[in-house]
């Protein structure tokens, strides 16, 4: 019986198929979709169609279209406020939250998908620093807490958390998660307040422009505190890089010492008695 012969493969084509499918090349493609995408949100404007222009049906058809068009724009980078008080507006607050975080969740799991797979390899090599390493251990032993801790500080933006979260080793679940439970209060406010704005002297439009503007005043007032936190490990690393320096210049000059010490020449001469 005769052996089935290998078929040859082509040198060529084996090193274009591991040039397209490296790190690098992924990762170049996902700042080309990005830059697409960005590019796209500018010149047309997604968030005027979803706010005027989306037509008038009602029904839970409407509110799952809605989250889909939140979901792809979310992950174009067009600002979440706005979708929300569109949300609301065209929806109300019931089903208005209800589309405004299921877009949150789509829009999260997206750029979640594209950084994992396109960034990650690429960009985990670069995670160096303490800062970052601490930031990457965080997100990885402690995934849920941590991004739902994220999602309830509302200075962190959006698209950052979502590729700092992709290139991590945090897990998908834990991840959409915490993005579903995090997003409410501050979703809900600007929901609230898009459907509301009808009525800007009611209760409710002024809790949530109330929630909004303190929620925004504590996180410029938690990043300005933390400014100084933020500068002090970086002149610790530095004072570390000067001291192991230090102890290696010490140490290479050690036994040179010891060698000049223990030669004749190094010797100091005894004085006769």
């Amino acid at each position: 019986m005769l052996a089935p012969v290998p078929r040859p493969t082509d040198p060529f084509a084996v090193r274009c198929s591991r040039a397209l499918l490296s790190p690098r090349s992924r990762l170049s493609l996902l700042a080309l979709v990005l830059l697409t995408a960005g590019s796209l949100v500018l010149l047309y404007e997604p968030q005027r169609l979803l706010a005027s222009g989306w037509p008038q049906t009602g029904g839970a058809g409407a509110v799952l279209l809605f989250a889909l068009a939140y979901g792809l724009c979310t992950a174009a980078f067009v600002p979440r406020p706005v979708l929300n008080l569109a949300a609301g507006a065209l929806f109300g607050t019931a089903a208005g939250l209800t589309a405004a975080v299921a877009g949150t969740v789509l829009g999260a799991g997206i750029a979640f998908t594209l950084g994992r797979v396109l960034g990650q390899d690429a960009l985990r090599p670069l995670v160096k620093g303490r800062w970052l390493r601490a930031a990457d251990g965080q997100l990885s032993r402690h995934g849920f807490r941590s991004m739902l801790a994220v999602r309830l500080f509302p200075g962190v933006p959006f698209a950052a958390a979502n590729y700092c979260a992709a290139v991590s080793r945090m897990g998908y679940v834990p991840f959409l998660l915490a993005t579903a439970i995090g997003t409410v209060p501050n979703t809900a406010a600007y929901v609230v307040a898009g459907a509301q704005a009808g009525e800007p002297g009611s209760p409710a439009f002024l809790i949530s422009a109330g929630f909004i503007v303190v929620s925004g005043l504590a996180a410029a007032v938690v990043a300005w505190r933390k400014r100084h936190a933020l500068r002090r490990p970086a002149a610790d690393a530095t004072a570390a890089v000067a001291a192991t320096v230090a102890v290696a210049t010490t140490a290479d000059s050690a036994p040179a010492l010891v060698a000049t010490s223990g030669s004749p020449a190094g010797r100091e001469p005894v004085p006769a008695p």
